[in-house]
């Protein structure tokens, strides 16, 4: 296994300060991955490399990790109390208005947990796996160090494979490791990440609390059943944590015309093309892994998008 330099040369007492500054100007340059994606991060960084929460949250988090009768979290209603304080310790809650404000946030959390869940279910809920996601977020920090360092890895082949912001038009792959993924997830689920500044860039928000909201507002069993669905996602990595890894990859169609190269087709290329499209077969009553030799397609309105 390849050693990753900069560890190296902190650990040697006789690089002198420039050699220092010199590494640590190189390594800054060197995570532009990481740098991408901060603004969007709830976590704090002295260097592209350190990553942490503030104080307030590790408290925070820390004492839900020891379980209801220390934190005294065991509801919905007390869940969204101690969700909106560790929100409000993070440094960013001062330059945005928090999600959370909003009353039918904290009556969702109360339907769903206190009234939707079932009793045994609730209690496994606040007394396993609440704070098991404590722990979880707590090591986010170093989950997420390791995961860059990991994608400078020889076997990337040179493939920037780290967790990063892609622009318009620009290819590109991540690899995750499942336990990263599940502390993302925790993240989304404790409604941690900034809102504003996804808002300017013209992202989704991916933070739970709108869930909630609109399970209370407009109550729906699609809704109460996709809660259900990440509940039980919950429970079960933090009974058995998966140690793979999960690749995303974005192909793109390039705007213009190029040599060897499938190019992106204009707004009326499909509605007045006469190309004969391969054969579709619509099946409903297999299960997608019974059907060999076929590429799953969802239809969405009038479009047709590769699922």
């Amino acid at each position: 296994m390849q050693t990753i330099p900069f560890l190296i040369t902190k650990a040697t007492p006789s690089v002198g300060r420039q050699g220092r500054e010199a590494m640590e100007e190189e390594e800054e340059e060197g995570r532009e991955d990481l740098k991408s994606i901060l603004p969007f991060l709830p976590l704090i960084s002295r260097s592209n490399l350190t990553l942490f929460w503030p104080p307030q949250a590790v408290e925070a988090l820390k004492t839900l990790s020891q379980g209801p009768l220390i934190s005294n979290v065991n509801s919905g209603d007390s869940l969204f109390v101690a969700i909106s304080d560790i929100r409000n310790s993070l440094t960013f809650s001062i330059s945005e208005r928090p999600p959370l404000s909003l009353r039918s946030a904290r009556l969702g959390y109360a339907l769903f947990f206190d009234d939707l869940m079932s009793r045994a279910d609730c209690t496994k809920w606040f007394e396993e796996v609440v704070p098991a996601l404590a722990n979880l977020l707590l090591r986010f920090p170093s989950l997420l160090e390791s995961h860059y360092q990991n994608s400078d890895s020889p076997l990337t082949s040179g493939r920037k494979t780290g967790l990063r912001l892609l622009g318009p038009q620009q290819e590109g792959i991540v690899f995750l490791s499942q336990e990263l993924i599940g502390a993302i997830l925790a993240c989304a689920f404790f409604c941690l990440f900034p809102v504003t500044v996804r808002y300017a860039k013209h992202l989704p928000i991916i933070n739970f609390n709108y869930l909630f909201e609109s399970l209370y507002d407009s109550y729906s069993a699609y809704q109460e059943n996709k809660i259900k669905c990440i509940i039980h996602y919950f429970g079960r990595i933090c009974s058995c944590m998966p140690r793979g890894f999960v690749s995303f990859e974005r192909k793109v169609l390039p705007l213009e015309q190029r040599p060897l190269h499938v190019s992106y087709p204009k707004a009326d290329f499909w509605s007045e093309s006469e190309i004969i499209l391969c054969p579709l077969k619509v099946s409903w009553n297999k299960l997608v892994g019974g059907l060999l030799k076929f590429l799953l397609m969802k239809m969405l309105g009038l479009l047709l998008v590769c699922g």
